[in-house]
């Protein structure tokens, strides 16, 4: 949590701050793996808590055993905890997967729905979650705050809100457009650049617009 009142970025700043981003990270995209929306929403749904590496490990034999909504949604429950135990919180993760393509045929006639509005309204997909698939898989101009951009909203003085939420809201105000490339950006500057602990401070094209290296947790 935020110790002291950290600097906010500048109008000017938050613009060259934007354009670095977009200049370092032209074509950022997520590090999951998938083929399809389908696949892409469970990858997402699995990386809560727990690290892309790990997810691309673990979904290559859930998709070959449940390649469509339908054949998820009629899962044996423990089987799909079998390839979910090396993940955080697979017992919950297990029973939302199955949740979740169960409303898909119920409800959406066996696609996933491309609406945030509508994938909110499914088990284990929240605003986050809902806002990555739609970033990545139509390039939607949403922004989504996971613990990287999070992190480095707060030490750059974007944002000094106390949720991921209202840290959302506030980047996309300010930043306005293109919010799509910057969210994967800003993952990816966080993941291998600008880490919780220890950050690669020495050669950071952001240097001077840095206010502290203190690590934010939501």
């Amino acid at each position: 949590m935020r110790k002291t009142a950290i600097k906010k970025a500048t109008k000017k700043e938050i613009e060259t701050i934007k354009v670095l981003f977009l200049q370092h990270y032209p074509n950022s995209i997520t590090e999951l793996n998938y083929n399809n929306i389908y696949e892409l929403l469970i990858a997402v749904m699995l990386s809560a808590q727990c690290t892309d590496k790990r997810v691309n490990i673990i979904t290559p034999a859930l998709f070959e055993a449940y390649p469509t909504p339908i054949a998820l949604a009629n899962a044996d429950l423990d089987e799909v905890k079998s390839y979910l135990n090396t993940c955080s919180f697979y017992n919950n993760k297990s029973k939302n997967l199955i949740k979740m393509a169960q409303s898909v045929i119920e409800n959406y006639k066996g696609e996933i729905p491309k609406v945030r509005d509508e994938l909110v309204k499914l088990a284990g997909v929240g605003q986050k979650t809902a806002n990555v698939v739609l970033i990545e898989y139509t390039g939607a101009n949403l922004m989504a705050v996971d613990t990287h951009v999070f992190r480095v909203a707060h030490r750059l003085g974007l944002s000094d809100d106390k949720t991921a939420i209202k840290t959302e809201e506030t980047l996309s105000k300010k930043f306005k457009t293109d919010l799509h490339l910057l969210h994967q950006a800003i993952v990816l500057f966080g993941r291998y650049k600008c880490k919780a602990i220890k950050p690669e401070c020495d050669g950071c094209f952001l240097t001077d617009y840095c206010r502290t290296s203190e690590t934010f947790r939501v």
